[in-house]
């Protein structure tokens, strides 16, 4: 298969997060979401009107997700919680949940997504200086609460993404070059069966946050390799979104008909140099990828 011609993200949102991730789409809202893991901070952008705002968070986020009910499920560091945004309200309230984690002071939550069944999966990560495989993932819902999934330890837990039957769980740890998948339980928490599923083709580009779309193949975008790419069933690549900055982190798809591929990135690991020459680093950056998105699952109502 021959790849068409890398196509061009454009500056959305100039919102120069430290350190954004994690943008998810609420279709009710006609809304973005994202964090700024670094400014502990939670955005929202709506296309339509072009508005965007964020709120300060109490601990620095991993990752969202949409609930049933309208609400969002917050991972922070070392906790879990809700919140209700509200883009004409200045204060945001987080109300806890759990912890996450609580004996272990070199880890800190990060990558996640929910799961076909209505399960919020996310992993932990090392965040010592050796950065040993420390970190664990877990699924949490409204319904069983906190529960570990029998997976490798891993350091940087990232790509974590689910097909279209909830069967297959991807995902990775960031060191390696290389997306990972399993089979996948939800309704018992477990995993199994792991395998590589796509190797990247540069060996200082590292793996970051992916999705699922309406075809079932998987996007993920690579840290420092300035792309999100576009993987077919046997790992290939089949196509290439070339972004203006060097550290893309995780994508959403958006927009009324989900045909808009929404990426954001980060401002860490920069020199100033650089900054000056991308200064809309940390921004959210939009492209119409030519297909289609699939509505984010939602975590399940207790």
């Amino acid at each position: 298969m021959v790849s068409p011609a890398p196509l061009q993200a454009t500056l959305a949102v100039d919102s120069r997060c430290e350190h954004g991730e994690g943008v998810i789409w609420d279709e009710r809202r006609q809304a973005l979401f994202w964090i700024d893991i670094s400014g502990r901070r939670l955005w929202a952008h709506a296309p339509a009107s072009g508005r965007s705002r964020d709120w300060a968070l109490p601990d620095r986020p991993g990752c969202l997700g949409l609930i049933e009910d309208g609400r969002l499920l917050v991972v922070l560091a070392k906790s879990i919680g809700v919140v209700t945004p509200d883009l004409d309200a200045d204060e945001l309230a987080f109300t806890h949940l759990a912890d996450v984690e609580a004996d272990q002071p070199h880890t800190r939550s990060n990558d996640g997504r929910v799961d076909r069944d209505g399960h919020l999966v996310f992993g932990t990560m090392d965040e010592h200086e050796e950065k040993a495989a420390r970190g664990s993932f877990y699924q949490f819902s409204l319904r069983h609460g906190l529960r570990r999934l029998p997976l490798p330890g891993v350091s940087i837990p990232n790509s974590i993404c689910f097909s279209h039957d909830g069967r297959t769980m991807y995902w990775c740890d960031s060191v390696t070059p290389r997306i990972l998948c399993c089979d996948y339980d939800a309704a018992n928490a477990q995993a199994g069966n792991v395998r590589e599923f796509a190797r990247l083709d540069r060996a200082d580009a590292e793996p970051d946050g992916s999705g699922i779309d309406a075809e079932g193949l998987l996007w993920n975008a690579q840290w420092r390799a300035w792309r999100v790419q576009r993987y077919c069933a046997d790992g290939t690549v089949e196509r290439t979104v070339e972004v203006p900055v060097k550290h893309p982190t995780c994508i959403a798809f958006g927009g009324p008909a989900l045909d808009q591929l929404y990426i954001i990135s980060s401002r860490l690991d920069h020199q100033d140099d650089e900054l000056l020459r991308t200064p809309q680093a940390g921004g959210l950056f939009v492209c119409a990828p030519g297909v289609k998105g699939l509505p984010e699952s939602r975590v399940a109502a207790a």
